[in-house]
């Protein structure tokens, strides 16, 4: 089990994604779920956004968030089921730069302690693009829960020891250099 080492706590940036036919801002509970919780946990929800099922509108928020230079982080919630309508792996996978294979066996494993072999139908997936930490969770809010408890909060804090996300996102240094602009 992972500890917090003796270093500062460092907030990160955060972006929200709602994958959805159905959900409305309004009824988006399991967006509203990962908002809360990092939040919670000391983050900045820097943008959230909710979008049709559809490889296109999924693919031009993730990218313009990986553009972004004040975004380290984009979790996304819905559309990694099996039917036809589910495509958030397949507009993901190819904007990302490096997989993040162990986050989708150890969030299947986990789940499976809370839906059973149900968690076998979870095409949870995570990558690594341009400094971006990009997570892609079933869209309910007891999955949103558990990624973020069981993985998340602890490898989204800098504290965390031995290893965490937090070294390999865009620098927080780098974020006030843009936003201040740069000198001549």
């Amino acid at each position: 089990m992972a500890h917090l080492a003796q270093r500062t706590f460092e907030p990160l940036n955060i972006a929200v994604l709602t994958i959805s036919d159905t959900r409305t801002f309004d009824t988006d509970t399991s967006g509203q779920t990962l908002a809360d919780l990092l939040q919670t946990a000391g983050h900045v929800l820097i943008d959230r956004d909710l979008v049709k099922d559809d490889i296109y509108q999924i693919r031009a928020s993730v990218s313009r968030w990986i553009a972004d230079p004040t975004v380290q982080v984009v979790l996304m919630t819905g559309g990694t089921g099996f039917t036809a309508r589910d495509n958030t792996p397949q507009a993901v996978i190819p904007l990302l730069d490096k997989h993040v294979e162990g986050f989708g066996e150890l969030f299947r494993q986990v789940s499976l302690e809370e839906i059973g072999m149900s968690s076998l139908q979870s095409r949870a997936l995570a990558g690594m693009s341009n400094g971006v930490l990009v997570c892609c969770v079933p869209g309910s809010p007891g999955a949103c829960r558990t990624a973020w408890n069981r993985i998340l909060v602890e490898q989204l804090d800098s504290r965390t020891g031995p290893c965490n996300f937090a070294p390999h996102l865009k620098p927080q240094t780098q974020r006030i250099i843009d936003a201040c602009g740069t000198r001549s």
